[in-house]
Parts: structure tokens; C-alpha cells; sequence
């Protein structure tokens, strides 16, 4: 197995064909072709099925191509630290969960780069998506919580997924309104209060489970629930519905804009604080850019634990 046999097989993989790997790698398609035939006669087992539509990844494949890429981002690393430029053009991707927070650090982050020598990715998904992600290295850095109730169940996916979970900061929970919302104005806010009003989350999938939402205290008894996929909906649900959704308090007025407030939640402190931290693939050395996200992330919140949210 050789760097140039992994580079060919993620290509592959982003590409969907041989044909446009090909291209995309200077080859020739036959040669190509080969190349990823003998890997996988080495290794025992197909990576991909091959079909009219293209190149699929077998069950095998997508475990390996997750290794594959770790090794190659890690030689790339190499590459960029001791030899200048990498031979590809750079990536970097993040997966979170949906907090404005981290859309904003990640737009203060690629300010500082040039986006035609970079090519990046951001991606507000389900948990175990974010966890999925930097598992096959499709993302660098996985954003995400744990609290008291979850901590043990996502700290075993973590251990089976091969990832690390590194604090960033603490939090109450608050319960995120519009300005206009008929409790907007209370200094706490019990679930008494909450009763007539839906609760809104957002939906984690066919396979979710509590221990995978993104709100604390997701297992108390609500009596009207909304699910929603994206931020955009989950405010429009707040000023049409009067609806509300527990988070961490930190608002981004920038991204959300300034007619949404948060209001802290008096809870039975079941769950604790909300421990909002970032996943990434153990013993991997981050890339120059991955470790500038991480101080985007910490400078943002630092700045946020010193206003009255």
C-alpha cells in the first residue's frame, strides 16, 4: 500500500467515478483503475462496488477510507510544515451541531485565508452525524455537548469511534425566545410556564435517541413538541408559533439577527451544565488551520462569558 494508492482511492470516493478521478488526478483511467484493484487485492476486501452510477463504497471500504484519509491529512500536515505546499489543494471541514457560534468563528476563520487556495466545509447536522463525520475523517473537528444525562452514552460512541472530546466552556441552560414571546421579559423560566407554548428541537433522525439531542433536558414531558432540520426554521417556529427551544445562551446577533433573546431556565439540575466542547480523531496531530479554529472558538466564547447572556 502505498500514499499514492490512498490518495487515488479518496479521490475516488469525492469523485463518484474513475472517470472524473482521473481527470481530476492527471491519470489515465486504466491506470487508475489498476492502481485501486491491486490495493484491494492486497487488503483482502472490495472498497468499492462498481456499477453503471459509479463508484459506491462498500461497508469495508468506508471504514478503511476513514483511516485513509487520517494517514493521508497527516501527511499532508507533514508536507505543508516541512516541504511548503501540500500537493493537493488544502481542506478543511467542520461537522456541529446547530450553534451560531460556531458558524461564526468558522466565518472569522476563513477571513484569514484565501478561499481560491482552500476549500471548505461546514456542516450543521444531527449528532451522531457530527460524531460520523470526524470518525471518517469527512470533517476535522466535530461541536458538540455532553451533559450529566448523556455523558456516558457519547462518551461510549466516542470511545468505539476513536475520538477525543476537549471542553470548551460551561453552561447554564436558557430558554432561547423571540423578543416578541409573552415571556420574554421573566428574569427565569420554569416548564410550568413553557406549557402552552411548543417546544421546538431539532429532529436527529430515525435512529435518534434522547441521548442524542442537541437540547438539554430532552427527556422531560412536553406537551406540544415541533422538530425542525435547520436554524431558519427553528426561529421562523419561534415568532410564528411563540415556540422556544432550550440551548446554552449564547446568542450570535450577527448570524441570527437581534429580535431573539435568552431567558435562564430553572430546571431541577438534573442534568448540570451543558458542556459545549469539539471531537476530534484521537492522537491527531490538528493541521495549522483545524488549531486556528479552535482559538476562533475559544476567543468567541471567552468574549460571551463576559456579557450578561
Amino acid at each position: 500500500m502505498t500514499l499514492q494508492q490512498i490518495r487515488y482511492v479518496i479521490t475516488v470516493s469525492e469523485a463518484g467515478s474513475l472517470n472524473k478521478a482521473a481527470e481530476i488526478l492527471y491519470v489515465a483511467q486504466p491506470s487508475l483503475s489498476a492502481s485501486v484493484h491491486d490495493l484491494e487485492k492486497e487488503l483482502g476486501f472490495s472498497i468499492f462496488y462498481r456499477s453503471g452510477k459509479g463508484m459506491i463504497l462498500t461497508n469495508d471500504g468506508l471504514e478503511f477510507l476513514g483511516y485513509a484519509r487520517q494517514l493521508y491529512d497527516q501527511y499532508e500536515v507533514l508536507q505543508e510544515k516541512y516541504f511548503g505546499m501540500a500537493e493537493r489543494k488544502k481542506k478543511f471541514g467542520i461537522s456541529t451541531q446547530h450553534y451560531s457560534f460556531a458558524v461564526k468563528s468558522f466565518v472569522e476563520l476563513v477571513k484569514q485565508y484565501d478561499t481560491q487556495a482552500y476549500e471548505f466545509a461546514i456542516r450543521e447536522t444531527k449528532t451522531k452525524e457530527v460524531i460520523e463525520d470526524v470518525r471518517t475523517a469527512r470533517s476535522e473537528i466535530g461541536v458538540l455537548y455532553v451533559s450529566n444525562f448523556n455523558r456516558k452514552a457519547l462518551t461510549n460512541l466516542l470511545h468505539d469511534a476513536d475520538l477525543s472530546f476537549y471542553k470548551l466552556i460551561d453552561c447554564d441552560a436558557y430558554v432561547y425566545v423571540w423578543k416578541g414571546h409573552p415571556l420574554a421579559g421573566e428574569k427565569k423560566i420554569n416548564l410550568e410556564m413553557l406549557a402552552p407554548y411548543p417546544c421546538l428541537s431539532f429532529e436527529q433522525g430515525s435512529e435518534g435517541s434522547f441521548y442524542y439531542a442537541e437540547e438539554i433536558y430532552s427527556t422531560a414531558e412536553y406537551p406540544r413538541t415541533i422538530k425542525a432540520n435547520d436554524r431558519a426554521t427553528m426561529l421562523n417556529l419561534m415568532v410564528g408559533l411563540n415556540g422556544y427551544t432550550l440551548c446554552s445562551g449564547i446568542i450570535c446577533e450577527e448570524l441570527n439577527g437581534s429580535d431573539f433573546t435568552a431567558v435562564p431556565f430553572e430546571g431541577d439540575g438534573s442534568e448540570g451544565k451543558m458542556e459545549i466542547g469539539y471531537i476530534v480523531k484521537k492522537n491527531m496531530i490538528l493541521s495549522e488551520i483545524a488549531s486556528r479554529y479552535v482559538e476562533e472558538l475559544k476567543r468567541y466564547l471567552a468574549n460571551c462569558l463576559t456579557k450578561d447572556v
